[in-house]
């Protein structure tokens, strides 16, 4: 059976992926029968009606979805194909309370033409009664109008402008959970920074990479735990810093796991495959420099004592640091994933990168992880892509050809040590120690 799911006008690189992903997370068969970036409106192909209330219930950046009784790109041919498609349908909705719902996608009807189009169906026979509130089952008429976006380029003649490309007729099934999105949003968090994520990119982040129950999750560069509440909301437990009251406040604080301080090149976390998802949002480099515990080469290394106590196991001890590669950060970030996660965990990683870039050739590569989906979220002059990594299992290599070919970043200050940060600064002319509209990770302090 062919489902209709209405998608928001947002994020539209993000759309596709996080049906598949939700897809794969329910064990659901689908075939995406249309789908273009700039439609509100995508047809798929679902086993049953059980299937499609499943995939849209946790979906953030879809509306609902619909059973689709037909379509066309006239009112001929969408009653044609109406007939053709649902006429055994008809006699199971004779008596029951109903309605019709119009909805204009670029374009706009007055009351008296939706009253004109829906009484064009009359044909259905439904005898129930019609009731505007709650009603039994809820019938909709979605037209598609021409707009300048690629997808219907608006006609010379203004009068061919009256009409649809595109209408459907869809008998409303399940909304999703989108409007979750309020539950946590940022401007209701007891703590936040200015590098929050928000929460429907958190709760998208969340979906692509799998949250569920049983499942373990973990952000090596968590600030004030956007990501880790996302997981913890679609059931996974999360081995992060979540601030108590804030995990306590959303009651999500029976998947809060435990909380440590590490570097990811020096973590305490088991060497072996045990995390179902790992989430993040790398420090970007931009306001300063790249820096990991350790330090510089040519440095004496000397143990200090402190009466009688070395002083790194002192308290307040403030380990040293040096610099380090944006490059060499995404390389150590695919391998602490190919060591760390499950068969078949995934890895939903946050890129920047300068819009005039290359997009294929910048996507970092390993090759025991297989890149699922790579989602693009644009501003001026730079972006920030979503990368989804699925680990693949043991034998089994994914194709690394069109991955970075450099190896780390060598040399010593900032720029040289951050492709993109030499990037940014060379666009916007300015002293990197006073950047306006920075870019900034979910890191809880500024990126570093």
């Amino acid at each position: 059976m062919e489902y209709l799911i209405r998608l928001a006008q947002v994020h539209e690189t993000f759309r596709k992926p996080e049906i598949e992903a939700l897809a794969d997370l329910a064990g659901i068969d689908i075939e995406i029968i249309y789908y273009h970036e700039f439609s509100p409106y995508c047809v798929v192909k679902l086993p049953s009606e059980e299937a499609a209330r499943t995939l849209i219930s946790r979906s953030i950046i879809a509306k609902d979805i619909f059973e689709l009784w037909g379509e066309g790109a006239t009112y001929e041919d969408l009653h044609a194909d109406v007939r053709r498609r649902t006429q055994h349908l008809w006699g199971k909705y004779l008596d029951t309370p109903f309605r019709f719902t119009v909805e204009c996608f670029g374009g706009k009807r007055s009351s008296t033409e939706k009253r004109e189009l829906i009484q064009s169906f009359s044909y259905v026979g439904f005898r129930g009664p019609i009731k505007l509130k709650n009603p039994d089952q809820d019938f909709w008429v979605l037209e598609q109008f021409p707009y300048d976006n690629g997808l219907t380029p608006r006609s010379t003649n203004p009068a061919l402008e009256q009409d649809p490309v595109k209408i459907y007729l869809g008998r409303w099934l399940a909304e999703s959970g989108r409007e979750v999105i309020n539950k946590y949003d940022l401007k209701k968090r007891r703590y936040i920074s200015t590098t929050s994520m928000d929460a429907e990119l958190s709760l998208i982040t969340a979906n692509m990479a799998l949250a569920a129950p049983g499942k373990l999750f973990y952000d090596p560069f968590v600030g004030t735990g956007s990501f880790c509440v996302a997981a913890a909301h679609f059931g996974a437990s999360s081995l992060a810093l979540i601030l108590m009251d804030e995990a306590s406040a959303y009651g999500i604080l029976d998947k809060f796991v435990d909380t440590f301080t590490s570097d990811l090149t020096n973590t305490p976390l088991l060497d072996k495959q045990f995390l179902d998802g790992i989430v993040c949002d790398p420090p970007y480099g931009v306001r300063e420099g790249l820096r990991v515990l350790g330090s510089r080469e040519g440095r004496r290394n000397e143990e200090v004592i402190i009466d009688g106590i070395p002083a790194h196991y002192r308290p307040g001890y403030i380990a040293p640091k040096k610099p380090y590669g944006f490059e060499a950060m995404l390389h150590d970030i695919l391998n602490f994933a190919s060591r760390t996660l499950v068969t078949n965990g995934r890895l939903s990683m946050w890129m920047p990168t300068s819009n005039d870039e290359d997009g294929e050739l910048s996507i970092p590569m390993h090759p025991n992880l297989e890149v699922i989906s790579v989602s693009v979220q644009s501003f001026n002059t730079w972006s920030r892509r979503l990368i989804t990594y699925r680990r693949l299992p043991e034998g089994v290599v994914s194709d690394t050809s069109l991955g970075r070919q450099k190896g780390d970043a060598v040399g010593v200050s900032a720029d040289e040590l951050n492709a993109f940060r030499r990037k940014y600064f060379t666009r916007h002319h300015r002293h990197p120690k006073s950047p306006r509209n920075t870019p900034s990770s979910e890191n809880g302090a500024p990126a570093q």
